[in-house]
């Protein structure tokens, strides 16, 4: 999964810590004992000259190499059993068990080449944190509520907008749980205060929780860091710009908000384009309909819009209004 150059810095960072903190426990651990129980040093001085001479009595030959070998492995196991004896009367279980923090890996965070799966779940951590960021707020499908919309049938469309609208929940819902990395796009469609930033968002949420990277933005700020990008080309604008294009999931909000221009323009044609060529899945809600994108952006774009992602139309009252009228 691609986790951002931030998300693994900062889940490695955590990793490092962590490791750190567990070494200097075993250590505390490990003086506390020598202070009560001094019998436990001269063992483990004991057992690094044992060490010491298994691995000299290896380099060596014939049959008194193998009599010495034998003493310092019996040596060696007569001092460890006298060291697990004094451990289990002085102290607790596991107090002197200098185990790693990550019994696969070390507190490396790999296994070979592989990320180990410590290190994972720290970056699926500092991912929905970053994503709770992003989206403000703390929304998820269990919050949903569809007795805002309106549960009479509505001619334009054939049924009402409640039952249209529970079936973009159950849409979204199904999208974010099932995700994977060719889940494919959608596009969210209809007027303000209708839903569709707070099902982004649940996606967003539900998606980075299953450990997929995501990156959550408006339209006004993606562009204006494609653009400082573009114009400005720090490092670190270069890694912002390089997370829309890397990342599991891109969702875009309010399309159609951003100042337009011809930058603009050619930024969304060639995101579009690099993400469906690539199969990287986008979610994106405008309150434009297609001939408004047609105009706004190019047939090109609108075509891509409406030809390469599942469309959902959200339907109802504003619901910003609705609260503000006590419902």
């Amino acid at each position: 999964m691609a986790y951002s150059a931030e998300v693994l810095q900062r889940a490695r960072a955590r990793l490092a810590q962590a490791k750190e903190d567990r070494e200097s426990e075993n250590r505390q651990h490990l003086a506390e004992a020598y202070a009560r129980v001094p019998r436990i040093r001269e063992i483990d001085i004991q057992l690094r000259r044992t060490m010491a001479q298994a691995a000299q009595a290896a380099f060596m030959q014939g049959s008194g190499a193998r009599e010495l070998l034998e003493q310092a492995r019996q040596e060696n196991l007569s001092l460890q059993q006298e060291r697990a004896m004094l451990a289990a009367e002085f102290f607790e279980e596991g107090y002197l068990d200098e185990t790693p923090i990550c019994e696969n890996c070390g507190g490396s965070g790999y296994v070979g080449s592989a990320m180990c799966e410590c290190l994972r779940e720290l970056c699926r951590q500092e991912q929905k944190k970053e994503v709770s960021i992003l989206t403000g707020n703390k929304e998820t499908f269990n919050q949903f509520r569809l007795d805002y919309y309106p549960d009479q049938i509505d001619p334009k469309y054939g049924a009402s907008p409640r039952t249209i609208m529970e079936r973009n929940f159950q849409n979204c819902r199904r999208y974010a749980l099932t995700f994977t990395p060719n889940a494919g796009n959608l596009l969210f469609v209809g007027g303000t205060g209708l839903g569709k930033t707070f099902l982004s968002a649940c996606i967003a949420r539900a998606v980075a929780d299953r450990g997929y990277s995501v990156v959550y933005e408006t339209a006004s700020h993606l562009f204006g860091k494609l653009e400082q990008a573009r114009f400005n080309p720090s490092e670190e604008a270069k890694r912002e710009a390089a997370k829309f294009t890397a990342c599991d999931l891109l969702i875009v909000d309010d399309l159609g908000t951003e100042m337009p221009g011809q930058f603009v323009t050619a930024s969304l044609y060639s995101l579009l384009n690099d993400r469906i060529l690539s199969g990287k899945p986008m979610v994106i809600s405008t309150n434009l309909n297609v001939d408004e994108m047609s105009r706004r952006y190019s047939p090109q774009i609108a075509s891509r819009l409406h030809g390469g992602f599942q469309r959902l139309t959200f339907v109802g009252e504003d619901i910003r209004v609705l609260k503000n009228r006590g419902y």
